[in-house]
């Protein structure tokens, strides 16, 4: 990997035109067993079974890919061998009424190892085998580490690994993925030494399949997991420090299976005290110094933890004026960014901090989401700006030192989940910053909100947090739902709007 370029990674099928770098990357993954296979077997799989074949490029270079055929369940949920899948001579088995998926191979590039690229493959593996509304995912499992271990029997090891208490680099990542033994095949790929032949049977259950569906399942995420960081503001030693307070959150909602995590606005800010001595204008432009590093370390934790990550908010120094602006970093690697559009007056006064001038929906894998940055949240003209854009969620990351002004945030943000029939989640921080100037004590109870209708829980609250403590909460938020809502709600604030109206009294002001 390029540490000097971005990394901006796209999921995507396999094509023909790609076999020269898929096969550069088997032959640098598999030296042991072979290597690439040849032109005529990856042109069969494209040809056979396009959504199948699978590959990650990273700024347009193939860094990860998996490959996978169509099979019978009854026949290869029993014991077989490599070869009753792919013959000697690369002519592969592939079984367009197969009721089940068989995944071949699933390989990443050295340099790309530890960012969970493999881990991203299988979930798209588990999307297909939902869509095609199949039985379950079948492989056949080399157990590499078993070379050398060979002191203990076969299923001995496989118990081991189980109990992790023996690492195997293909076993434990398939167990790691919620894939189960089913049985030990012998002889399954009799040149592979290290496995000294053996290989496990695998399989993953689809928990959605429906043995007469006319029809396959919609494969657009309609449950997304939500995140939220209720920060605890305390004194930190460099900025290194700061990051790894938030690695350790991003990496628990991650293995929560987050699809976001929001963090609160300006959850920097215990930088500031790296220079005491500054007056307010002066510390906010010190904090700006450190907003590249931190923006480019999320987008990083972002890919790495497969998890989008809201970036709170930070100060953005340009062309001499300072802004407030959150990030979205997008687990592909891309980036996006919302100004804070109003500024409270103690930003003005005391940080001397401009606003921005455009509110957007962005695109997400996981629903179209806004970013109204805690003010914000308070005009709810950009909430209805944001709905006509066919918003999903909004997220607000805020800064509140009084309970007076966290229920103002709190209040609006719920306002904003029923007039534009929405999912709006609210993330603060709490505790304080002896160091910094005109940094009071902080006061938040982070929460996540739903419309208020028969579809969604009585008090139109998904998940809330502790008062003033440090913690992580989740919700679920079911975007079916705002389709029903849309259509079918005891009131539908969208459909009932009168535009024209409202017009004909603003241009009369």
């Amino acid at each position: 990997m390029d540490e000097n370029t971005a990394t901006l990674l796209n999921l995507r099928v396999i094509e023909v035109s790609d076999y020269q770098p898929l096969a550069e990357l088997m032959d640098l993954v598999f030296p042991d067993v072979g290597g690439a296979w040849p032109k005529s077997t990856i042109m069969q799989l494209v040809t056979a079974f396009p959504d199948g074949q699978i590959c990650i490029e990273d700024n347009g270079k193939i860094v990860a890919a998996a490959l996978t055929l169509k099979v019978s369940y009854n026949r290869f949920s029993l014991p077989h061998t490599y070869s009753d899948i792919i013959t000697d001579d690369g002519v592969v088995f592939h079984d367009a009424k197969g009721d089940a998926l068989y995944g071949l191979d699933v390989f990443v590039h050295p340099d790309y190892r530890g960012h969970r690229l493999g881990r991203r493959l299988y979930e798209a593996r588990k999307d297909l085998c939902q869509a095609l509304n199949l039985k379950a995912i079948l492989a056949g499992g080399r157990i590499p580490g078993y070379h050398k271990h060979t002191d203990v029997s076969v299923t001995d090891y496989i118990n081991k690994v189980r109990r992790k208490e023996i690492h195997d680099p293909i076993l434990s990542f398939q167990l790691s993925n919620d894939f189960d033994v089913k049985r030990l095949m012998n002889r399954y790929l009799p040149e592979d030494d290290k496995s000294a032949g053996y290989a496990t049977l695998l399989e993953w259950d689809n928990f959605f399949y429906e043995e007469d569906a006319s029809s396959v399942h919609d494969i657009d995420k309609t449950i997304v997991r939500l995140g939220v960081v209720q920060w605890q503001m305390r004194h930190v030693l460099s900025v290194d420090d700061l990051l790894n307070q938030a690695e350790f959150f991003v990496s628990s909602l991650a293995n929560y299976q987050s699809d976001f995590a929001l963090f609160p606005e300006f959850f920097c800010a215990p930088l500031m005290g790296l220079a005491p001595d500054k007056r307010s204008v002066e510390a906010i432009r010190f904090l700006s110094e450190f907003t590249q590093a931190i923006k480019q370390r999320f987008s990083q934790l972002a890919v790495t933890y497969n998890i989008n990550i809201i970036a709170g908010s930070m100060p953005v120094l340009e062309d001499g004026k300072l802004y407030n602006v959150s990030y979205l970093m997008h687990r592909d690697g891309s980036i996006d960014e919302q100004y804070k559009i109003h500024i409270t007056p103690h930003e003005q006064r005391d940080w001397v901090i401009d606003g921005g001038d455009t509110v957007k929906v962005i695109e997400t894998d996981a629903g179209r989401v806004g970013i109204l940055t805690c003010y914000d949240a308070e005009f709810p003209e950009l909430g209805r700006i944001l709905a006509e854009q066919g918003v999903q969620i909004l997220f607000v990351p805020f800064w509140t030192d009084t309970k007076n002004g966290y229920l103002r945030v709190r209040l609006c943000a719920q306002a904003r989940a029923i007039e534009n029939e929405c999912y709006v989640a609210i993330g603060g921080s709490v505790g304080n910053l002896p160091r910094v100037d005109n940094v009071d004590i902080q006061y938040a109870q982070s929460a996540v909100f739903s419309p208020s209708d028969v579809y969604f829980p009585h008090d139109a609250t998904l998940a809330e947090a502790n008062a003033n403590t440090e913690m992580m909460i989740f919700a679920d938020v079911d975007l079916d739902k705002l389709k029903m809502l849309h259509e079918r709600g005891s009131v539908t604030n969208l459909k009932h709007r009168r535009p024209k109206l409202y017009a004909s009294h603003l241009s009369q002001e």
